[in-house]
């Protein structure tokens, strides 16, 4: 399938919003240029998720942005979400691929060539390569990868790759330098005082950077 362009993608995150709402803070970060968002709440219930989920598709929807839900195919199937991302222990992608259909994006987390590859082999449409720098929002993740390994697998893979993990407007040219295809954001504009400014500065750069 043809993948639509990632561009700014955004990740929620309720307990990192300076208290504002996901659904505040989904809706300026769309009016700034986010193209993607991914419902990321692991401290929701099933429940919660699909009431969530069914009024960011609303949003989504209205305004062209692809809803892609973390982990929960179950979710994306009740909120007709666009896709699903999934990590390396998650629900297998070729399943999720029979349940989702062959129009559902479907991305994976990597954090090496090799997991890369074999995501590529079996049907992502594209990967989250991270942690590219430090995180706080994420506490399992490995060590810092660095922006290099952007180009690595930007060498060795046809799908796009989605640089995740500590992004902001200061580093954020680093990865897209090396290669990176979108920018996956969490705190850099869900705890950003301007959310609307800080998503299209972003966007901005991605654009800047052929993105």
């Amino acid at each position: 399938m043809e993948i639509p362009d990632l561009g700014l993608y955004l990740l929620t995150g309720e307990d990192i919003s300076a208290g504002r709402s996901t659904l505040e803070i989904v809706e300026k970060a769309i009016e700034g240029g986010v193209q993607t968002i991914q419902l990321r709440e692991k401290k929701m219930s099933a429940g919660q998720l699909v009431r969530l989920g069914k009024k960011l598709r609303v949003i989504t929807r209205e305004n062209g942005v692809a809803l892609i839900i973390n982990d929960r195919v179950d979710v994306a199937l009740a909120v007709g979400a666009d896709g699903v991302h999934l990590g390396q222990d998650d629900f297998p992608i070729e399943e999720a691929r029979k349940l989702l259909g062959n129009r559902a994006i479907l991305g994976l987390s990597v954090d090496n060539v090799e997991e890369a590859v074999k995501a590529e082999r079996a049907g992502a449409d594209y990967v989250g390569l991270g942690p590219i720098y430090r995180t706080m929002t994420k506490t399992d993740t490995g060590p810092m990868i660095g922006p290099e390994s952007i180009r690595e697998v930007k060498d060795r893979i046809g799908i796009p790759v989605v640089a995740i993990g500590g992004i902001h407007m200061e580093n954020a040219p680093a990865a897209l330098r090396a290669g990176a295809d979108s920018l996956a954001v969490i705190t850099a504009v869900t705890e950003a005082r301007d959310i609307t400014g800080a998503a299209r500065d972003l966007t901005n750069l991605i654009r800047q950077y052929g993105g």
